[in-house]
């Protein structure tokens, strides 16, 4: 009996890795599922580079990261990697519970919002290997495409299936037959409980008609 997802064959991709994490646990477990590491002085620092995919992730250590209100390499680091790689990632390893780590991630944030740097918090080695590889795999050929054509089918499928066609329909039939149409009106029916649930209803072409159902707090 076949087991489930048998015959299907492990990704594998090739990766390449700044020297300084050479004998990083990172690398153990990438050379674990087989993936080709090449290792180079001219990547930054603690970045690991997805050639086939054309992502590319920096790997930021707890220790690095400075006080909230305090200057540090690490943002001229950061700054420097964003330059270079368009579609790049930061990997945070924190656990981001105290106040510190959560006021720091606001300040990182701050100060490249707007800029194509994305920020993906992790808390420990399994994470970083699973986020690279989840991301990585889904900007890489086939596998964007695939992801892209569902995309566009999902959409497709939003769109026939919407009820604003059907507005729109009722809009036109009474333009057509000279009526006016009326913004929708919102009746909610209070109750005498905290919590009442009110119906809201909408009014189109003379006729009333229950769209949705609404929790009203009194």
């Amino acid at each position: 009996m076949a087991t489930c997802g048998e015959g299907t064959p492990q990704w594998k991709t090739t990766i390449i890795v700044s020297t300084s994490l050479q004998s990083h646990e990172i690398i153990r477990m990438l050379n674990a599922q087989q993936h080709r590491i090449r290792f180079s002085d001219s990547v930054h620092p603690g970045a690991f580079i997805f050639p086939l995919s054309g992502t590319a992730f920096l790997m930021v250590d707890p220790q690095d990261l400075p006080e909230p209100s305090e200057e540090s390499g690490v943002f001229e680091r950061i700054k420097k990697f964003v330059q270079v790689h368009r579609n790049c990632f930061l990997l945070l390893r924190s656990p981001f519970k105290g106040k510190k780590e959560l006021e720091t991630l606001t300040v990182i944030q701050n100060r490249f919002f707007g800029s194509n740097l994305r920020i993906l918090p992790v808390q420990n080695t399994d994470e970083i290997v699973k986020g690279m590889l989840t991301i990585a795999k889904a900007t890489s050929k086939p596998h964007v495409d695939s992801i892209r054509d569902r995309i566009s089918l999902a959409r497709a499928h939003i769109i026939e299936s919407s009820p604003v066609w059907e507005m729109l329909r009722d809009m036109l039939q009474n333009q057509a037959g000279g009526g006016r149409w009326r913004p929708p009106e919102v009746l909610i029916v209070r109750g005498a409980r905290a919590q009442a649930v009110g119906t809201a209803q909408r009014r189109l072409g003379g006729e009333i008609c229950c769209v949705a159902q609404v929790s009203v707090a009194q």
